[in-house]
C-alpha cells in the first residue's frame, strides 16, 4: 500500500495549524508550526484568500491527513457515511475513530497514527483475542483491544503509556493500563471526538 513519506512537519505547515502529527514533538517549540507560521514553499508567505472551493479543499485533506488515509480510501470512507442513517459529516468522523491503528492511538499504546499503524501491521495487537493486522479494520462497540504479551516491553509503547495515564483517553474508550488492553464503550459522539474540523465543509465537497 502507498504511503506518503515526506516530512510531516510539512504537513501541517500547509494548513498552517498543529495536526499533531509527531506525537511529542508537537507540544515543544520545536514544533514547525510555531517557528513558521505560513505555508511551505516558495510562496508560501504570499498566498492569497482562498475560494469556497478552496476552504472545502483544505479541510478535506486536513482531516485526510490527520488520520493517514489516502484520496481512495478517504472516498471510500465518505461513500460508507453517505448510506449510514444519520448525520453525514458526523457518521463519516465516527468511521475513521473506528479504524483500529486511530483507537490503537486514542489508547495510548503509540504517540501518533503512523507509528500505530505499523504496531497493528507487524501484528502487536488482538482484537477480541484475534491477531488483526489491517490498519483499517473497524472496531466496534464491545470490542477489547489487547496488546501481546510478548510486545509489551516496546519502549515507545511503555513511554507513551506513563503520559496517557495522566492525559487521560477518550470518554468512548475504557482502558487497564495493567493488562495493556482497552474496550470500545460506545460509538463516539461529535463531541467525544477530539478533532478542529469543520466535517460539514467535506460533505458539501463531496457533494458536487
Amino acid at each position: 500500500m502507498a504511503r506518503y513519506s515526506g516530512s510531516l512537519c510539512r504537513i501541517c505547515r500547509r494548513e498552517t495549524e498543529k495536526l499533531f502529527l509527531k506525537g511529542d514533538r508537537c507540544f515543544t517549540e520545536k514544533c514547525a508550526v510555531e517557528r513558521r507560521q505560513y505555508p511551505p514553499g516558495q510562496h508560501g508567505q504570499r498566498r492569497g484568500k482562498l475560494s469556497d472551493y478552496g476552504v472545502q479543499l483544505r479541510e478535506k485533506q486536513k482531516v485526510r491527513k490527520i488520520y493517514g488515509l489516502l484520496e481512495k480510501q478517504f472516498r471510500n470512507t465518505f461513500a460508507r457515511a453517505e448510506g449510514k442513517k444519520g448525520v453525514t459529516g458526523e457518521v463519516l468522523l465516527q468511521l475513521l475513530e473506528a479504524r483500529l491503528d486511530n483507537v490503537v492511538h486514542r489508547m495510548g499504546f503509540a504517540p501518533n497514527r503512523n507509528s500505530a499503524r505499523q504496531l497493528v501491521g507487524h501484528g502487536h495487537f488482538h482484537v477480541n483475542g484475534r491477531k488483526v493486522t489491517i490498519p483499517s479494520f473497524m472496531v466496534r462497540v464491545g470490542d477489547v483491544v489487547e496488546l501481546k504479551e510478548v510486545s509489551r516491553n516496546i519502549g515507545i509503547i511503555n513511554d507513551n503509556f506513563s503520559k496517557m495515564e495522566h492525559r487521560g483517553v477518550p470518554a468512548w474508550l475504557e482502558m487497564d493500563f495493567q493488562k495493556y488492553s482497552g474496550k470500545v464503550l460506545q460509538v463516539p459522539a461529535r463531541e467525544d471526538i477530539q478533532l478542529t474540523a469543520n466535517e460539514q465543509l467535506i460533505v458539501e465537497l463531496y457533494s458536487k
